[in-house]
């Protein structure tokens, strides 16, 4: 691995390399597979270590002491590598020289967002909102061997599962609970993801070029992309990936090998994350169009042309089926493959960030620069340069998912284009590097060669300032409300990572409920169906749920509005045989576990509407599409003497009253 930083006598780096014309690839399959799988066995092992490490610092909360040593470790480590970088250190062994490169990118994200949650057990977000229902699939997982929906029993699973299901293994291997081992699987699995981003640009460009590419992609990850752990790999790989598709599809000799790699991280996507899935399976397609439609400009006949590209889509589209169908296929038996698909509310979600197209380019900071830097190399480079032909056809089609999406409007749903704002992040950050180190090169060949080694100590210098303000950024601006939200949410125990037990807070008596639930079903968590107003039990406890919390996250499966209506039909009982009839002729699997709200409860801050008076409570939500919040709250209410029957046993626990079948 050569240095930057040129002897006296050389003019400086070529521009970025196109893959080699007579292979697909770099680094042969051999040596690809083996450096994917060690490295990614090596960024696993350096981040459950650094993580063990950063929970012995047992720092109190509220302090920015963690996030200074975040700050300052992870900016070593780019020191460090942005050093090699320049001077090179291509006498060592390329094995020693590759060991260190996967140690120290691991090293970097897992420093730099390990540490600043070194006291807490939640990962980024805490137990709120989306990050609620994360936790609920990775206890579901946890819970057994198979995949199965994270709320409904005996339905088939919907949201992809599979990032989940390792999960749960992962969770066994250490006999933690599901939601306990998420914050450490999460910053595991963003390590492998920096390390493997690394070996799939070694694939298409030079070994120097692929480490800066998998830093800007790290960094581009911590300031939109972390949060959604499970969803990340897939778009941190797409774009090395889409510059093996490209040239893939334009070569004249078919590629086998290229195109069955293609189609596994396309499956991947299938069994991790839907949105990506679609995005890859678009992105493929519009590139065969595009080689397609100029060979067909150049004079190509046009069916030759179809047959020839037909042929090389084939094997991607078989290999993702079969991983897809690893995944999938529960689903889709249950609906006569997609035949009888109910609708769902999943795509009922419109953001600011989707409202407007994302111009990450534009933005006044060292990131922004970054990404305009990579704008205006894909479009100078993209007619000459597959990297960057490739890498436009991402941003391009990023756009057209936005407008798609806007459109979809028409139909009263949306494509979640905002989802797709850290793949545009990520190609863009990556496309500045390469266009930066062009422009490098470009100035070393018309100045004096005397300037040279000045250019590239000046370039090193501004690129390493430039990264550590971007890491410094993620750290201390962009991640900054996630950390809070990590530190004051509540725990299974009933308190936080910072020592606090309030009453007044719902989260202080999550022990007692769990505790409560227990004691009067008799039953273990797998084995209770309950009916719960506080949705955030199950995060932490295997539980299956009557309902959903929200449509939005609810298996189509499900019969959301339905179960919805009968609940309402429950509400109109007047007494406890005539619930429990209800019960007993309900369609559905009922609830043997009632947690309802107690307005009466000192601890209780629900108001009973006029004519509800002594009720309790039951909140349930709607969707409210395309408003914002795109979920309405609204109560029932169970009359008390439904519940006063021998076949019930009841427990008033702070604000709930918990309510059991015997």
């Amino acid at each position: 691995m050569a240095g930057i930083l040129p002897s006296l006598k050389l003019t400086g780096p070529s521009p970025i390399d196109e893959p080699r014309r007579d292979s697909a690839v770099r680094l042969p399959l051999r040596t690809t597979v083996v450096e994917l799988l060690l490295s990614a066995a090596v960024a696993a092992v350096v981040s459950l270590f650094l993580q063990f490490a950063a929970t012995r610092l047992s720092i109190s909360e509220p302090s920015f002491a963690p996030e200074a040593l975040a700050a300052v470790g992870s900016g070593l480590v780019l020191t460090v590598l942005f050093l090699l970088l320049a001077l090179g250190h291509h006498r060592s062994p390329r094995w020693l020289r590759l060991f260190g490169t996967w140690v120290s990118l691991s090293a970097f994200s897992t420093l730099a967002l390990a540490v600043p949650l070194q006291a807490t057990r939640f990962y980024y977000g805490g137990s709120s909102v989306d990050n609620g229902f994360r936790m609920q699939y990775m206890t579901r997982m946890a819970s057994t061997p198979g995949l199965a929906d994270m709320n409904y029993a005996d339905t088939p699973p919907y949201y992809p599962g599979g990032w989940f299901w390792l999960g749960g293994r992962f969770a066994n291997l250490l006999g933690w609970e599901g939601w306990a081992a998420y914050k450490p699987y999460a910053l595991t699995w963003v390590a492998v993801t920096t390390v493997v981003a690394f070996t799939l640009w070694s694939v298409v460009v030079r070994r120097r070029i692929a480490l800066l590419a998998a830093i800007a992609t790290a960094l581009a990850g911590m300031l939109h992309g972390i949060e959604e752990p499970y969803a990340w790999p897939s778009a941190a790989w797409l774009a090395p990936v889409a510059v093996l598709a490209w040239h893939a599809l334009r070569r004249r000799e078919s590629p086998r090998w290229t195109l069955v790699c293609i189609g596994v991280y396309v499956g991947f996507a299938s069994i991790t994350y839907t949105l990506h899935f679609g995005f890859a399976v678009l992105m493929v397609l519009t590139m065969a169009v595009l080689i397609g439609a100029f060979r067909v400009h150049q004079g190509n006949r046009l069916w030759p042309t179809v047959r020839q590209l037909f042929l090389r889509l084939l094997p991607i589209g078989l290999v993702s089926l079969v991983i897809a169908l690893v995944g999938w296929l529960p689903y889709l038996l249950a609906t006569s493959f997609l035949l009888n698909n109910p609708r769902s509310a999943a795509l009922h979600y419109l953001p600011e960030d989707g409202a407007f197209l994302p111009v990450p380019m534009m933005q006044g900071t060292a990131f922004g620069v970054l990404c305009l830097a990579g704008l205006v190399w894909l479009l100078v480079r993209c007619r000459r340069n597959e990297v960057a032909a490739s890498m436009l056809t991402i941003v391009i089609a990023v756009y057209c998912w936005f407008v798609l999406s806007t459109l979809a409007l028409v139909a009263k749903t949306t494509l979640l284009a905002f989802r797709l704002n850290v793949i545009l992040d990520v190609t863009l950050a990556v496309a500045g590097v390469f266009g930066l180190l062009e422009l490098i090169g470009y100035l070393r060949r018309k100045l004096d060669v005397r300037y040279a080694l000045q250019i590239s100590m000046v370039a090193c210098a501004l690129g390493l300032l430039g990264a550590i303000t971007i890491n410094q950024g993620a750290i201390g601006v962009a991640l900054q409300d996630s950390v809070k939200a990590a530190y004051q949410d509540y725990y299974p125990t009933g308190d936080n990572a910072m020592g606090q037990r309030d009453p007044d807070q719902l989260g202080s008596w999550t022990d007692d409920e769990i505790r409560a639930v227990a004691e009067l079903s008799g039953r273990a968590p797998e084995q209770n169906l309950l009916l719960s107003t506080d949705y955030k039990l199950m995060s932490f406890k295997p539980y299956w749920g009557f309902q959903q919390e929200t449509p939005h996250y609810a298996n189509p499966l499900g019969d959301y509005d339905e179960r919805a209506a009968e609940i309402h039909r429950w509400t109109t009982a007047k007494t406890a045989d005539e619930l429990l009839g209800m019960l007993r002729d309900s369609k559905f699997r009922t609830p043997n576990v009632f947690i309802l709200s107690n307005p009466d409860s000192p601890h209780s801050t629900v108001e009973l509407p006029e004519g509800e008076e002594g009720k309790l409570v039951l909140q349930l939500k709607g969707d409210a599409f395309p408003q914002l919040p795109n979920v309405r709250d609204y109560d029932v209410y169970f009359d008390r003497a439904v519940f006063d029957s021998p076949a019930f046993v009841k427990r008033d626990v702070g604000p709930y009253t918990v309510i059991a079948l015997r």
